[in-house]
């Protein structure tokens, strides 16, 4: 499992990917648990599975299929991530960042991530989108830095700034697309924890205590690597359940209402994406 990868292995992986197809992607797309269905949207994709790119990890969990998409979508020439794979599972955190790596290689200068995650603000309902403002990087906080290690100083500086990892700009595209779309839209801060088991009752309080309104298992590495080397990022929370409050009733959290209410989410997902992409 590697610890650390250097500039060759991201280049690697990029001139496999080029031989497949004549685009190049400004825009890339990493979808979450239960968002697959959004690759279908590109148009005149090619699809490349992650076992055929050199050093790319390869998926395990139910609902991330694990092939590359590249294709257009709204006009726009994008690069799809159709599922992601994650520390839980047995990944260095280098893996697991390694696409953001490759994108920025392929040219990529915004990144839209997504996922499915539980919602923590009472206010939230299942299937609702949240418009991500900031998060929390907790999982970092504990020692698990996707830039640990050798600095890359090609892509960025060893101590970058995340004083906004999330592009205003974007951000307001986003609140627009979901305005035209008639789609309702959340906006919150998101947490990072390593997963896979989710959380206790004392999690959430703690996670509540600390501002965070979605908690997910993924996303926040891939942003950190991305905003390193300078791509622009939008990210977008699909509530799947709503973890209940302090003496609610106990409902058990599952990995298969995440996926259920994936069909739920894709459409308005794809509602707020198509805009924003028409807008870039």
């Amino acid at each position: 499992m590697p610890e650390f990868f250097s500039r060759s292995h991201f280049e690697a992986a990029a001139a496999a990917i080029r031989k497949r197809t004549q685009l190049e992607p400004k825009i890339g797309l990493i979808l979450g648990s239960g968002l697959n269905p959004l690759a279908d949207a590109v148009e005149a994709g090619v699809a490349i599975p992650y076992s055929e790119i050199p050093h790319f990890p390869v998926v395990t969990v139910e609902g991330h299929v694990g092939r590359l998409i590249i294709g257009r979508l709204e006009g726009q020439a994008v690069v799809v991530m159709q599922g992601r794979v994650h520390y839980y599972e047995g990944y260095s955190m280098a893996e697991t960042t390694l696409p953001v790596r490759v994108m920025q290689v392929l040219g990529v200068e915004t990144l839209i991530v997504t996922n499915a995650a539980g919602g923590l603000n009472p206010e939230f309902h299942a299937g609702d989108v949240m418009l991500i403002a900031d998060h929390i990087n907790l999982i970092g906080m504990g020692g698990l830095n996707p830039l640990r290690g050798p600095n890359l100083d090609e892509f960025g500086p060893r101590f970058p700034d995340m004083s906004e990892p999330y592009d205003a700009q974007s951000r307001a595209l986003a609140k627009q697309a979901a305005t035209r779309a008639d789609v309702p839209l959340r906006e919150g801060v998101y947490v990072c924890l390593a997963g896979p088991s989710f959380e206790s009752p004392a999690d959430l309080r703690f996670l509540r205590l600390i501002g965070a309104d979605a908690v997910g298992m993924s996303t926040v590495p891939e942003v950190i690597v991305a905003r390193h080397g300078g791509t622009r990022v939008l990210g977008l929370s699909g509530i799947s359940n709503i973890l209940p409050v302090e003496g609610a009733l106990h409902v058990e959290t599952t990995h298969e209402e995440v996926l259920e209410v994936g069909r739920v989410l894709v459409p308005r997902l794809e509602a707020i994406i198509r805009g924003v992409l028409r807008a870039l």
